[in-house]
This record gives structure tokens, sequence and C-alpha cells, in this order.
């Protein structure tokens, strides 16, 4: 593996890790918003 590529590789890994928190906070979000709505009706 070149130089760079290991360099990619490893950005890339780190906005993987960055999208997954993103998802498993919205999703966390979503939860609360469908918990809260459901109180109210």
């Amino acid at each position: 593996m070149q130089v760079d590529q290991a360099k990619r590789l490893k950005e890339l890994e780190q906005e993987n890790a960055k999208l997954k928190r993103l998802v498993a906070e919205l999703s966390l979000d979503k939860l609360v918003l469908k918990d809260i709505a459901s109180e109210n009706f």
C-alpha cells in the first residue's frame, strides 16, 4: 500500500466514524421525538 493510499484510508475511516456518530445521534433524537409525540396524543 502506498503512503498516499494509507493517508486516504485513514481519512475515510475518520469520516466513517464521524458519520456513524451522527447517525447514532439522529436515531436517538428520533426516538425521543417519537416518545414525546406518543405522550401528547
